[in-house]
């Protein structure tokens, strides 16, 4: 049984995480295939990417009976889901992640290696990895400060509370709160939205949050001109121009 499925609506991908019984826990198999899933994602005719969950859950993340009292070869082990954290911050595409239930350890690292995250009310984030002795992975230590800022980061990996959704939102976890049961629904509507939008654009966006984590004030506005020249040579742009001067809707087409 595949541990991941995967269907394409318009342009938008939807790859949700597939094993309900475990609470979609992360084990060597879906990783691999999500893996798979999100090069999929480079297709042209994909705009933007939805990420989520079968059953009521995001992810418990990493699945411990496939670790072990022993533990993993975590060098090896951490290389699938470093892959795909990469491969979800670099995809030249907006990633909008849909959450229902439980978000706990590199589950819910992958929500925070989206660029939007829809939340049911009914969901709960916890870091989990201090729990059992780890610390955290799979990006949260670079993510989760530049999300919530230092103190408010270390109080949540080193204590690992219960973050119910209303809190998440405070604390700037998530973009939108969702009724029970509609997260998925809202954060393909999301996603929609998103993939009808100048995604050229949202792809250079994309590089320069990136980059701004390890550039100083020079850099930046360097890397920012560098990119403008880009998106203002763009189709994109010209039909942007042209529809805000027209009074109509621009019709965006990615290029």
């Amino acid at each position: 049984m595949a541990t991941i499925e995967t269907h394409v609506s318009g342009s938008v991908l939807t790859i949700e995480l597939n094993r309900p019984t475990r609470l979609n826990a992360l084990n060597a198999t879906l990783l691999e295939e999500l893996s798979e899933a999100l090069s999929a994602a480079e297709d042209p005719a994909v705009r933007a990417v939805l990420l989520t969950g079968r059953g009521g859950a995001f992810s418990a993340g990493q699945d411990l009976q496939e670790a072990g009292v022993g533990g993993l070869d975590y060098q090896e082990h951490l290389e699938r889901y470093n892959r795909i954290v990469l491969q979800m911050r670099r995809l030249p595409k907006p990633v909008v992640a849909a959450i229902e239930g439980v978000a706990a350890g590199a589950g819910m690292a992958l929500t925070l290696a989206a660029d939007m995250r829809v939340a049911g009310r009914d969901a709960v984030f916890v870091t989990a990895f201090a729990r059992i002795g780890l610390v955290p992975d799979s990006g949260m230590t670079f993510t989760l400060p530049r999300t919530v800022g230092w103190g408010r980061a270390f109080e949540l990996l080193a204590l690992s509370p219960e973050i119910p959704a209303e809190r998440a939102l405070e604390l700037g976890l998530v973009n939108r709160l969702s009724e029970p049961g509609r997260a998925r629904d809202d954060a393909l509507t999301l996603a929609r939205e998103l993939a009808g939008g100048p995604t050229r654009t949202y792809a250079l966006i994309k590089e320069g949050l990136n980059a701004s984590a390890r550039l100083g004030l020079e850099e930046t506005l360097e890397l920012e001109a560098q990119l403008q020249k880009v998106a203002g040579s763009s189709s994109d742009h010209r039909e942007g121009v042209a529809a805000f001067l027209e009074k109509r809707r621009a019709n965006f087409e990615g290029r």
